[in-house]
């Protein structure tokens, strides 16, 4: 396990180191296809690797001509098998590795009624997460979850609002034919928000730190950092 964690370490460093390269070499193809498209010279500095590069922008697809990133080969194969997951939690949100903080939390109190909690997959609802860090945090919370059967009717919805992620539960039902439909909460419902993102695996004290909340960051009430 050591080993394997060594080289996991070693490889995420190199990929990291990479980057850099790989988005400047972007840049350049990206200055070579404008061109091109205007019909315009191709930039002077560009002029000893235009045949290199327009090679290689020939031979790119969809795929492979944006440069990809170490947090784009996060979910690269999330969808090849269930999702194996680790959760934390702390009390002090300055913790290590805390990534979001519980701020309230309200349980169904008519819990007779509710039944039994079900187990199946849910269908999941990510509501308002359109900025970059918005569509970030929606892909760590779709993560956490395998892919639901198509008849289940289990509904798990997180809902951000001024950047406070509401979390709700619902089951439905279809009592009364296919256009009738019954949903029911399940609780418990809670309120989450992002705390801190950190690259790399967990053991690696060197990982950077993608985003943290700052202090005064609660003063800018008017900007919104997960979506609208």
């Amino acid at each position: 396990m050591l080993r394997r964690n060594i080289r996991l370490r070693r490889e995420y460093l190199y990929r990291k180191s990479l980057e850099g390269k790989e988005r400047l070499l972007y840049e350049k193809k990206r200055k070579i296809r404008e061109a091109l498209e205007e019909g315009k010279p191709i930039p002077t500095e560009l002029r000893n690797e235009e045949v290199a590069l327009r090679q290689e922008i020939d031979l790119e697809d969809a795929h492979t001509a944006v440069p990809r990133s170490t947090i784009d080969d996060e979910y690269a194969n999330a969808a090849n098998g269930d999702p194996k997951i680790l959760i934390t939690t702390s009390h002090n949100p300055s913790a290590p590795l805390t990534q979001f903080v519980k701020v309230t939390r309200h349980d169904i109190k008519d819990k007779k009624a509710i039944g039994t909690m079900p187990e199946a997959y849910p269908h999941l609802i990510l509501d308002n997460f359109s900025t970059k860090l918005g569509q970030r945090t929606a892909n760590i919370l779709k993560y956490l979850f395998p892919v639901p059967k198509p008849d289940t009717k289990r509904i798990v919805t997180f809902a951000n609002q001024s950047d406070y992620i509401s979390f709700r539960h619902h089951i439905y039902e279809k009592r009364g034919g296919p256009k009738s439909i019954e949903l029911k909460e399940i609780g418990p419902r809670f309120e989450l928000r992002l705390y801190q993102i950190k690259l790399g695996t967990m053991d690696q004290d060197e990982a950077q730190t993608e985003w943290v909340i700052r202090p005064y960051m609660n003063t800018t009430k008017k900007r919104k950092f997960l979506g609208d």
